[in-house]
């Protein structure tokens, strides 16, 4: 089957963040500004995704929903055939979206004043949301080897008081793209074991693995730590329906999916079935042929970007292994980062994630989101080299 990426859709004035939130948040005019910040993708999602909401409103009728065995069917479906990951319905729990369920973690696991470990730069919302619950950060920064992202586990471990009680890791890597390989997660987990530490491994990006790389989730690379790890997945990025409010906490342990069990019936959390149903149609044959050709385009836009970018004197986009989000490093200018903000939102008008809200090690970066049509790729491309012409 053949899908179209490339249509050019006008989403101002759709209510989406994305392109509605651009003037007030970077002050670039929508009118004449290209949104690359946030991730979320500007086409349309899968057929397959798009036919479930058409059945569902046809049948007009939007009560309680019961029985998610399909549901959780075809996540167990997705995982094994994906990811060659074997989980159990019951590991399940439903959360409404991600950033809920990083939010349920840090309520469950851990207490206020605890800390909480991050490597970063790192997505900004996992600082926001522990300090917002009154939790600790513990920053680690990663170590940039060339391209690379490296962890260096001895400096983390003089960081630590023993006041930490959870780890929140990003597996691919958000915002560089980083795929980390099975003997980095073993390290990771033994950390986390070590210091008694439960691990919570944010994999929302797992299915968007360019050509020529490979994914392994923590839980394929480290099943002894079952006692400890809380994997969170979703169809959110994968096929842009975040604003269903639809994720997955796979917690394999009893005793730590019970007290979330608890938690969520204390606070009367239940899911959201157009998003359920939304989830059970992306996780089929279907819905995999669609993700397949938009990694594809991905691809391409990379390509694309990537060449235009590394051909600005001081200027490098990271290699992208996986994730729509390319990292930039603008150090090699010699610009302050006021300065090379200026010409990417002014001159440019372009509306990118600023590298300072990712953390320690993003000074010099910003963020720029590749799901898009491809014209709209090239259009950045260009104004970002006039941008920097003086350099060429």
């Amino acid at each position: 089957m053949t899908f179209d990426f490339d249509r050019l859709i006008d989403r101002r004035g759709t209510h989406s963040s994305k392109w509605d939130a651009m003037e007030p948040l970077f002050g670039v005019s929508p009118k004449d500004g290209l949104a690359m910040w946030t991730a979320d993708s500007d086409y349309p999602t899968a057929p397959c995704v798009i036919d479930a909401v058409r059945a569902a409103a046809d049948l007009g009728i939007f009560g309680y929903f019961a029985d998610p065995s399909a549901y959780d069917a075809a996540i167990c479906w997705w995982m094994a055939t994906r990811h060659n990951w074997q989980i159990e319905p019951d590991w399940i729990l439903t959360s409404a979206g991600l950033g809920n369920a990083i939010g349920l973690c840090l309520d469950v696991y851990t207490d206020p004043g605890d800390g909480v470990v991050i490597f970063s730069p790192v997505y900004h919302e996992f600082s926001g949301k522990i300090r917002r619950a009154g939790r600790e950060v513990v920053e680690i920064p990663l170590i940039l080897d060339g391209d690379r992202y490296q962890i260096d586990l001895d400096a983390a471990q003089a960081r630590l008081t023993g006041a930490e009680k959870m780890l929140i890791w990003c597996s691919p890597q958000n915002p560089s793209g980083r795929i980390w390989t099975g003997d980095e997660l073993r390290t990771v987990a033994e950390f986390a074991r070590a210091n008694d530490l439960v691990l919570v491994s944010d994999e929302v990006h797992h299915d968007l693995i360019m050509p020529g790389n490979s994914f392994v989730p923590m839980d394929v690379a480290v099943p002894e730590i079952r006692d400890r790890l809380i994997v969170l997945t979703a169809s959110s990025k994968t096929f842009n329906i975040a604003g269903q409010k639809t994720g997955n906490m796979i917690i394999p342990d009893a005793t730590l999916r019970a007290a979330m069990e608890n938690r969520m019936r204390a606070l009367d959390l239940g899911p959201n079935r157009l998003g359920l149903e939304m989830v059970t149609a992306a996780y089929t044959p279907a819905g995999a042929e669609w993700v397949d050709a938009q990694v594809a385009h991905i691809d391409r836009n990379r390509q694309a970007f990537d060449e235009a970018i590394n051909a600005i004197p001081g200027v490098r986009s990271l290699p992208l292994q996986s994730t729509y989000l390319a990292w930039v490093d603008f150090s090699g200018t010699g610009m302050t980062y006021a300065e090379v903000e200026a010409r990417v939102k002014g001159t440019a008008r372009i509306a990118a994630s600023p590298g300072p809200d990712f953390g320690q090690g993003g000074e010099s970066f910003m963020r720029f989101n590749l799901a898009t049509q491809h014209a709209r790729v090239s259009e950045a491309a260009a104004r970002l080299q006039e941008a920097f012409s003086d350099l060429q």
